[in-house]
Formats: structure tokens, C-alpha cells, sequence
């Protein structure tokens, strides 16, 4: 695989498949030296001879690592009499589905590749249901979430199925993947036992019968910002403090008015002692973060209140006045901090002063999250005592990666435009895929 001194010798078009299988098979942890070294190559090395596929991917790949790569390497796919994407393209399925794929990696304004969203989404659309396997199973993904914005761990999960059908895999990296990935599940399991002892407990403390239980999918949401071995500390963190959250967002009800001293009393000493066990877990030089997170929290508290409020008098919001509250209420902003709260030494006071001040990036991620949300609501039917959705309303390098993953699971929970966090019986397939079961033939 990586020789030493292979990568000198080895193509581009040798290179990048390989590393594009590494990532998604989800073991190229495990070569980060070989890995760098490679995109490094693929980086200097640009062929005018590769084809389409090999042009996409490498696109993607080194976007995706942060390098700049500019959308006029498709203009030689490009009619020229038309300048139109070549209608010969449509005989190449894995080219299109390549392009599909990278041209997600776009940033605003980039024409030329909405352009080839368009023009391979058309195309691989009108393939279905006629491509041979793996191909087929990996063109209804991508149209249902492009692999740019699809959770890694998802990925790999389906992907360390479909290698195994190509006629070239290679059997090695194959059993590592396997073993890897199964390794890594029956952690998870450990995490999501602790973790539902916690919660069991906490409920049990607490009593708010009408809260969700929504601890599963909690954690679900957290393997989609962080899966590795190295993380399990921020995933517990992050988890419990999602947990507590979504109490939050359940207590502030109406109907449970009569009730507010006793019950908030309860979840009050059990928030207390739930943030005093996360300063426990870190070390001294660590444990400023909690500050930062019970900050965030904070604020969360003023923005569920706040809606509250709209909905106890009957009050409807402009849009303006919606987004503003929304947009945190929505949950991101405080789990973004939160993200940083058990994630090692790449959690810098720094990081964690940028993310209290809402960057833009978080901003982002909270409209997706409330969008998301209120279109879901608005076609389930929202309860008539909700506050008016928006739908309604409207007739530094590793943080904003965090909330990237953060929201790259949204699309997973709301696809379709499904609520499969507050209807989890839709999202019980992948659960148990993920966490039970393992990846199956």
C-alpha cells in the first residue's frame, strides 16, 4: 500500500482513490504520516490525462483538507461550443457521481459548480434502479445526502459493506476496517450503557414524565461530530450535557405551570451536580472550560424563556424577531461550546472564546438546525400551543470543524424532512446498525 518510498513513484491516479478509500472505510486514522504525505503529492501533481472520476475526487479530497483548489480544473469537461457540461459525461455514472460529490465542497457563489450539482444530479437521477451494486446503493445516498455533508461514521458503516463487492478491493485493508470498526462499536456500547445508567438516574431524580427520553439519539448525534477512540471523554461531556439540554427545552411548558417550584427545583440541584461532575472529569488545566460551558447554557435558558413567553400570550414574532431568538434556542450555540468542552488539547481558551461569541459558522449551523426543525413541525403539525415556527414567520481551524460535523447529523435526523429526534421510530434502523449490529451484507 504505501511503500516506502512508493508515494514518489505512485500516480495521482494511483494516489487518490487510495486515500479516499482509507477515509471512508474510516481507518486512515491509523496512517496520518502516509496520509499527509500523500495529499501533499496529490497537491504539487495535477494530470491533464485523468478523467473525470480521478479530477472530482481529488477536488473533494483536497478541499476538504483545507486546500484551495479553483473550479475551472471541470472546464475540460465542458461543451465548447455550448459551455455546458458534455452530454458524453451521462455514459460515465462513477465520473458523475464523483463530480456530484466534490461539487458539494463549493463555497457561495461558486456557479460553475451548482452548475454540476445540477447537471450530475439530472443525470444520476435518471440512472437509478439501473446501475450495478455497490454503485447503485452509493448514487441513492449521495442523492438523498451528498457524501460531503454525510456523518463519516455513517459512511463507513454502509462503505465497509460496498468495498468488499469491488472486484479490486484490497482484502487487507478490508479486515482492518472490520476489526476497526467493531472495535470502536463495542466502545460506543460501553459509553451508551454508562450513559443510560446516568440518564435512568437522572430522570428518576428529576421526575418530568412528559420530558423525551432521548438519550439514544443524543448520543447518536454525538458520534456524528466525534467517533475516534481518542474522544470518548468530549463524546460523554457532550452527550450529558445534550441530555440536559433537551430536559431544558421540554421544561419550559405551559402545561406543567402548577407544578414549576418542585420539578424545577429538582432539575436545578441535578443540573448543579451534572456540571460539577464535568469539572471532576477534567484536569486542573482543564477546568476553566466548564465556565464557558455553563455560559452557554445560560443563554439557552433566556432563549427557551423567551419563547415561552411568545406562547403564553399569543405573541407573533416577525421574522426578524424569530431568527434572533431561534437561531438559539435552536441548541447549536450552546452545543458548539459544549463540542470543545472534553476535546483535549486542541480546546484552547482561544477556541473557546470564539465559539461563546457565536462566529458566523455557529450562526449558520443554527439557522440549518431551526430550518430543519420548523419544516419537519410544520409538515408533522405543530401543537397549537407552539410559538410560531420560522416557516410560519417567513409565509479557528478544528471549533468550526466540530460544528460542521455538528450539523452534517441534522441532515440525517431531518431527512426528508422527517423529525426523527422527536419520532426516534425513525431513526431505530441506523441505531441499531450503528451501535448493535455492525455493518451486514
Amino acid at each position: 500500500m504505501f511503500d516506502a518510498g512508493g508515494e514518489a513513484t505512485r500516480s495521482v491516479a494511483d494516489m487518490v482513490p487510495l486515500v479516499d478509500t482509507l477515509q471512508r472505510l474510516g481507518i486512515d486514522n491509523h496512517f496520518r504520516q502516509e496520509v499527509d504525505a500523500a495529499l501533499k503529492r496529490i497537491n504539487s501533481c495535477e494530470s491533464l490525462d485523468d478523467g473525470l472520476q480521478i479530477v472530482a475526487l481529488r477536488f473533494r479530497l483536497l478541499r476538504q483538507h483545507g486546500v484551495w483548489v479553483p473550479a475551472d480544473v471541470f472546464d475540460r469537461f465542458r461543451d465548447e461550443r455550448t459551455g455546458s457540461f458534455s452530454e458524453s459525461l451521462a455514459s460515465d455514472p462513477r465520473g458523475l457521481l464523483s463530480l456530484y460529490n466534490a461539487a458539494h465542497k463549493a463555497t457561495p457563489g461558486e456557479q460553475a459548480l451548482d452548475e454540476a450539482i445540477s447537471f450530475s444530479r439530472r443525470h444520476l437521477a435518471s440512472m437509478k434502479g439501473r446501475l450495478p451494486s455497490p454503485l447503485e446503493e452509493q448514487v441513492s445516498r449521495a442523492l438523498d445526502i451528498p457524501l460531503a455533508r454525510l456523518p463519516k461514521r455513517l459512511e463507513t458503516m454502509h462503505y465497509v459493506v460496498e468495498y468488499g463487492k469491488e472486484e479490486e478491493h484490497d482484502a487487507v485493508l478490508l479486515e482492518l476496517a472490520r476489526l476497526d470498526f467493531d472495535l470502536l462499536r463495542f466502545l460506543h456500547l460501553r459509553e451508551l450503557k454508562d450513559l443510560s445508567l446516568w440518564w435512568k438516574d437522572l430522570c428518576g431524580n428529576v421526575k418530568l414524565n412528559y420530558a423525551r427520553d432521548r438519550l439514544v439519539e443524543n448520543y447518536f448525534w454525538t458520534c456524528g461530530v466525534f467517533h475516534e477512540e481518542e474522544y470518548s471523554r468530549a463524546r460523554m461531556l457532550f452527550a450529558k450535557t445534550f441530555g440536559l439540554l433537551s430536559l431544558m427545552d421540554d421544561t419550559w411548558d405551559e402545561t406543567t405551570a402548577s407544578i414549576l417550584p418542585e420539578y424545577m427545583k429538582m432539575f436545578y440541584i441535578n443540573l448543579v451536580r451534572s456540571f460539577q461532575e464535568f469539572e471532576h472529569s477534567l484536569q486542573p488545566n482543564e477546568k476553566y472550560r466548564v465556565s464557558y460551558a455553563k455560559q452557554a447554557f445560560k443563554l439557552s435558558s433566556k432563549y427557551y424563556l423567551d419563547e415561552a413567553k411568545w406562547c403564553s400570550e399569543k405573541y407573533a414574532p416577525s421574522f426578524k424577531e424569530h431568527m434572533e431568538v431561534s437561531v438559539m434556542s435552536s441548541g447549536f450555540p450552546t452545543l458548539a461550546v459544549v463540542l470543545l468542552m472534553g476535546a483535549g488539547d486542541m480546546a484552547t481558551r482561544e477556541a473557546f472564546q470564539w465559539e461563546i461569541g457565536v462566529p458566523d459558522v455557529v450562526t449558520a449551523s443554527g439557522e440549518v438546525a431551526r430550518f430543519l426543525n420548523d419544516i419537519a413541525s410544520y409538515k408533522k403539525g405543530k401543537n397549537k400551543k407552539d410559538v410560531a415556527s420560522s416557516v410560519e414567520c417567513y409565509a479557528k481551524e478544528h471549533a468550526w470543524h466540530l460544528a460542521v460535523n455538528l450539523t452534517k447529523t441534522l441532515e440525517v435526523i431531518y431527512l426528508g424532512g422527517r423529525d426523527a429526534y422527536t419520532f426516534a421510530a425513525d431513526l431505530k434502523d441506523l441505531v441499531v446498525s450503528l451501535f448493535l449490529n455492525g455493518p451486514t451484507v
